[in-house]
């Protein structure tokens, strides 16, 4: 039985998505996909945030080129089967499928997961072409060529090893398997890769600089693939009667393409859906503890930015370089935003920062609830009471409330750092409150 080539998992997994209450037609995709076989930028890799439908897309695309069945049933009343493209490329292709978030099960060592990869791919070649079982190759690049036949690869989860801080000092040295294993090589008809975290320059010349990469900062072909548009929220609002469409909006609303278009995180919008009541859906999957993860690598610089933010007010800056795999922990407050923003903890759109919606709101305050955080979980608290009194120009309560938070333990920061001294002395807080 194949492991990854001609597999029949994505066709089954799209199968029982397409049959979904609450399926949104995504197919529109394949079409700017076909244009990119056999071309020049034929490696496209995908980097988007957890919950966000890179997996379906991926599912979608395996099931639509891959030749181990006949998917037209399945894609005859979709966007893709009005495309010029549709029938042309419709299961003609051979597909590797590699999810590498799978480990060998007796070894937790580097080369043994190289050589699960590799084995998988060789033994799925030899038993679909068995005129090369009883040769040697020195390499699977050299098996893969000898086939006389092209493949598209279907790589989920590329960063896996990155996300989870596997192997890290052979991180180069598989960005360089990768490397070996697709750039230039005659029998790639297409590589599609995605993950959460795009790829690490290491250098100018990075070893995988012949992919695309679409990430949350730079993307101005697929984004609208990735979470759903207003008008995708709004029929499938149509299909139930739980909830309203401001409902969602002010739940899972948030995101925004490049022109402005809104997205929502897909994830919670379906599981709102099918359980009839809004509510935080980030604890289902993933890491709890990002939000707080992430403050607390330089509160001393972060924490007025944080303030407004559970307030509501965007915070303005120009981050240009983003958060890659394999980079180390942030150091300063543009590394700490860009992480967050790949992570999809905060939105960016038009050089404005902000918490996207209710549902992450929820996690910065049970994050700034934590008593690490010092007066900024001081102030959090009490802020709304501080620019009230502000508006009110009662200066005897705002005089009191930052005196306490000047006074106030600070567990995380030492008392004669000068990032500390700098909270200590209470002068920021009150240029964001009385300025």
């Amino acid at each position: 039985m194949a492991v990854c080539l001609n597999t029949v998992s994505a066709y089954r997994f799209f199968d029982i998505l397409v049959h979904d209450k609450f399926f949104v037609d995504k197919t529109g995709m394949i079409e700017m996909i076909n244009t990119r076989i056999n071309a020049m930028n034929r490696y496209i890799c995908i980097t988007k945030p957890r919950r966000f439908g890179k997996t379906s897309v991926l599912n979608m695309l395996g099931a639509y080129y891959g030749r181990a069945y006949n998917a037209g049933e399945l894609f005859c009343r979709l966007k893709i089967s009005s495309s010029a493209s549709y029938r042309i490329h419709l299961n003609q292709y051979h597909v590797i499928s590699l999810s590498l978030n799978h480990l060998p099960d007796s070894s937790s060592a580097y080369e043994d997961y190289i050589s699960f990869i590799i084995e998988s791919i060789a033994g799925d070649i030899k038993e679909a072409y068995p005129k090369l079982q009883n040769k040697k190759y020195r390499s699977i690049t050299e098996l893969l060529a000898a086939t006389g036949d092209q493949y598209i690869f279907m790589i989920d989860e590329w960063d896996y090893i990155f996300s989870h801080g596997l192997y890290e000092e052979h991180q180069r040295d598989f960005l360089e398997f990768l490397r070996n294993l697709l750039k230039d090589q005659p029998y790639v008809a297409l590589a599609y890769m995605t993950g959460v975290l795009p790829v690490k320059r290491y250098s100018t010349g990075s070893a995988l600089n012949m992919f695309k990469e679409y990430t949350m900062l730079k993307d101005p072909f697929f984004e609208p693939y990735f979470g759903f548009t207003d008008h995708e929220v709004q029929m499938l609002c149509s299909k139930q009667s739980a909830l309203t469409m401001e409902d969602i909006r002010d739940w899972y609303n948030g995101y925004q393409t490049k022109t402005g278009a809104r997205l929502y995180n897909p994830r919670s919008v379906v599981c709102a859906f099918e359980d009839g009541v809004c509510q935080s859906y980030w604890t289902r999957t993933g890491k709890m503890d990002e939000v707080l993860f992430f403050l607390k690598y330089n509160i001393a610089e972060v924490r007025d930015d944080v303030v407004k933010m559970v307030n509501e007010i965007p915070v303005r800056m120009e981050i240009e370089e983003e958060y890659c795999a394999g980079q180390k922990s942030p150091e300063n407050r543009e590394e700490i935003y860009a992480a967050m923003i790949v992570y999809g903890l905060l939105s960016y759109h038009d050089g404005c920062l902000r918490i996207p919606n209710k549902e992450l709101m929820l996690e910065f305050q049970k994050a700034l609830r934590d008593d690490e955080f010092g007066c900024v979980a001081e102030l959090v608290r009490n802020s709304h009471e501080v620019l009230n009194a502000t508006l009110d120009k009662r200066g005897d309560v705002v005089a009191s409330y930052l005196h306490n938070i000047h006074n106030s333990e600070l567990p995380v920061l030492k008392y004669n750092d000068e990032n500390s001294l700098s909270c200590q002395s209470g002068t920021t807080c009150r240029e964001l409150f009385l300025s």
